[in-house]
């Protein structure tokens, strides 16, 4: 049901520990798939619960550090040893209206059940999704198929409509249609100008955070993010968070922390 790529790898994961029936809840789950793994990456990508097989999960990584590059050389169908989660707060998802659901990159993997769950809800869903180029788009079909409208995007126009995510959505909101609420998950910038774009107009608007995770039960601190003048820790404060109270400028500059560790290993520089 999976496949892997040089830039994707999509696998299918047992997680016996993970038997959660809160699709919600389940798709909160950030780990590795080895203890081994740096600090640097602990946090390697999002999970969610395969449809009547609750003791399974997908798994969608970019390959772009140690951690990730270790998941995508895991074969499809296989397994890892062990996985942790579900970890923070379950998303709260109610009748909202009509609900804009924004997923960029990675992050599209982690909006998928989330959407689902706003549908499911009753709302009306339109889904705005976006990646560099085409070759980095994933889950279109199964957004499209949950969504009563689905927007397409990638940087270079190689897919969907040329732009950004936030140049969609600012079209959606001219129109007019009264939303009740966004929410966005994706690189940390683009949840940034996500929320810049819908606070002019009131629009409740939430994000899944993706700070860097260690031991995923708020004793390291890595995950520390400033919302509303307090501090959270996302691993179980979160990963949701008021993203009109966020402060992404701080998140941002903690997530390159490790960059230079991060590089060193994948050269095997010192």
């Amino acid at each position: 049901p999976s496949s892997t790529s040089s830039t994707w790898a999509s696998t299918w994961a047992s997680a016996s520990r993970c038997a959660a029936s809160d699709r919600a809840a389940f798709r909160s789950t950030t780990g590795s798939p080895s203890s081994a793994t740096s600090a640097a990456e602990k946090k390697v990508g999002s999970m969610k619960r395969r449809t009547g097989m609750p003791r399974d999960a997908a798994t969608a990584s970019s390959e772009i550090g140690g951690s990730t590059k270790k998941i995508g050389a895991v074969p499809a169908d296989s397994a890892f040893a062990g996985v942790a989660g579900p970890l923070g707060i379950p998303t709260h998802i109610k009748n909202e209206g009509t609900v804009v659901c924004v997923g960029g990159g990675v992050g599209i993997a982690c909006i998928y059940p989330i959407a689902r769950g706003y549908k499911e809800a009753g709302n009306k869903l339109i889904s705005i999704i976006g990646a560099r180029s085409k070759d980095l788009l994933i889950y279109e079909k199964e957004m499209g198929a949950i969504s009563d409208e689905l927007i397409v995007t990638t940087d270079d126009g190689s897919h969907g409509q040329k732009g950004l995510v936030t140049d969609r959505l600012k079209e959606v909101i001219a129109r007019g249609e009264k939303i009740g609420l966004v929410f966005s998950v994706g690189p940390t910038i683009m949840m940034k100008f996500v929320a810049a774009t819908t606070r002019p107009h009131n629009i409740p608007t939430w994000s899944s955070l993706n700070p860097i995770m260690v031991d995923g039960t708020g004793m390291c601190g890595g995950c520390r993010v400033s919302v509303g003048g307090a501090t959270k820790f996302a691993c179980v404060d979160g990963p949701d968070f008021d993203a009109h109270q966020v402060d992404f400028d701080e998140l941002m500059s903690r997530q390159r922390s490790y960059h230079t560790e991060e590089q060193c290993k994948l050269t095997g520089a010192q």
